[in-house]
């Protein structure tokens, strides 16, 4: 190459070659894609054109949906740090769905094949799949009168294969955690706290959640705080905050050098993809900022209902392991029989009351272990049969029968729920105890 055409070159000295470009267009992502979230919230067709009018006078760049990498100040990040204030832990971790966050938690916590984690008979199906797909074999344990896992039956359940314990507490109540937090350090055991349907509850000043090793939470459009569909992963310990890190993005984006060697070992490993978008962030964000006063709301209107309840003989109130604690969106109590239990319920609806049972239905649901034909019949995504055939698992795989937690069974076919809503006055909370009493007096004998 000559001296002059080395010259030329721009790295030397020398002009540009394309100092511009005549085509350009608008962002990626601009007016239209905006236009469809407004159109998902359902504005009219005027307020729309509004809409339209407003933001098509702004000049914007394409905005970084993917929490990564994104120049502004992130939502899904805001999202954590709110939740790390509001529930006082060090390590919060935003994830894509309720599943996403149990999945991550088992994995995090060494689930795998060989293992078994103890999971309640009531629960939805999620809580029992995600130690399936973590290769490890779920054991189902009673539930009590609080409709959560029976620390007696926990103890009756373990064995020199059990890894983790997997407490959830369900409709808006707290599972016995002196009672599960007693087992797990007795026998070296990890717990997962699945908090879908309790988010913002407390037991004994702890918030679900914070009191095992992780707090798996779902914050969705059919929980009682969330929209769309996003999951937390809550704990204290740095190293199982990692590992939680790498299982829910296994391109490690989160890391200060993404592409370092590992600095620990049992670091990294191969993950998934379960990043939580900005769109979801900005929505769980606004959210869990209502949570504490929807919280406040629940209990303040239960709690207003139970005072004035009375007893009744034949009737047992639901074991509430904090009534202070409780989020309390569920008033729940179980007549002598399940006949009795859908009498009860035709006549509470009469009066206006919000309320169901199962009583003696068929019908299928995925939050009773009955209906898990999943487990009952061993399926699994390979010809091959895994995990249930597996070498470490097979011979110690459970008897699944769908009779094999008969109390359960017998307190989820009687059990009466009695829905609160939030934004009941007293008044209304006067109406319905009322309601309750009234119709409890028709059927049973008053005993306080």
């Amino acid at each position: 190459m000559s001296e002059n055409a080395t010259a030329s070159l721009a790295i030397e000295g020398g002009p540009k070659s394309v100092s511009s470009y005549e085509g350009s267009g608008p962002p990626k992502i601009g007016v239209e894609e905006f236009m469809e979230l407004a159109d998902t919230w359902g504005f009219t067709e005027e307020t729309k054109e509004s809409i339209r009018q407003a933001i098509g006078r702004d000049r914007f760049t394409s905005p970084m949906l993917s929490r990564y990498y994104n120049p502004k100040p992130s939502k899904v990040a805001a999202l954590e740090a709110l939740c790390r204030e509001l529930f006082g832990v060090p390590y919060v971790l935003a994830v894509n769905s309720g599943t996403s966050a149990l999945n991550t938690a088992y994995v995090a916590a060494g689930v795998g094949p060989g293992c078994e984690v103890i999971v309640p008979a009531y629960t939805f199906f999620a809580t029992v799949a995600e130690v399936v797909t973590a290769c490890a074999i779920p054991v189902i344990a009673e539930v009590d009168e609080s409709l959560t896992i029976d620390p007696q039956d926990i103890e009756a359940k373990i064995t020199p294969r059990t890894r983790a314990i997997a407490p959830v507490h369900l409709i808006g109540t707290c599972a016995d955690m002196d009672a599960v937090m007693g087992i797990a350090r007795k026998h070296n055991l990890m717990v997962i706290e699945d908090t879908a349907q309790a988010c913002g509850g407390e037991y004994k000043g702890r918030k679900l959640g914070t009191i095992g090793d992780f707090g798996c939470f779902s914050i969705s459009s059919y929980k009682i705080t969330g929209g769309g569909e996003a999951g937390l992963v809550m704990c204290k310990d740095k190293f199982l905050y990692t590992r939680a890190q790498n299982n829910h993005d296994t391109g490690a984006c989160w890391r200060p050098d993404r592409f370092a060697v590992e600095q620990e070992e049992g670091e990294l490993f191969c993950g998934y993809n379960y990043k939580l978008s900005e769109l979801e962030g900005a929505v769980n964000l606004a959210q869990m900022r209502k949570m504490p006063d929807q919280v406040n709301r629940w209990r303040t209107a239960k709690q207003r209902v139970v005072s004035q309840l009375k007893q009744h003989e034949g009737i047992t109130p639901q074991k509430v392991n904090d009534p202070d604690g409780e989020v309390g969106y569920k008033l729940v109590f179980f007549p002598p029989n399940t006949a009795e239990s859908m009498k009860v319920v035709q006549a509470l609806a009469a009066e206006g009351v919000p309320v169901s049972c199962r009583g003696d239905r068929e019908s299928r649901d995925w939050h009773i272990y009955s209906y898990w034909e999943h487990l009952m019949d061993r399926k699994s995504a390979s010809a091959d049969g895994c995990p249930w055939t597996c070498e470490r698992n097979a011979p110690f795989v459970p008897d699944y029968r769908p009779d094999m937690c008969p109390r359960s069974t017998d307190l989820l076919n009687r059990a009466v729920y009695v829905s609160i809503d939030q934004w009941w006055t007293e008044q209304d909370c006067t109406a319905v105890a009322g309601a309750i009493n009234k119709v409890l007096g028709a059927f049973y004998a008053c005993s306080g």
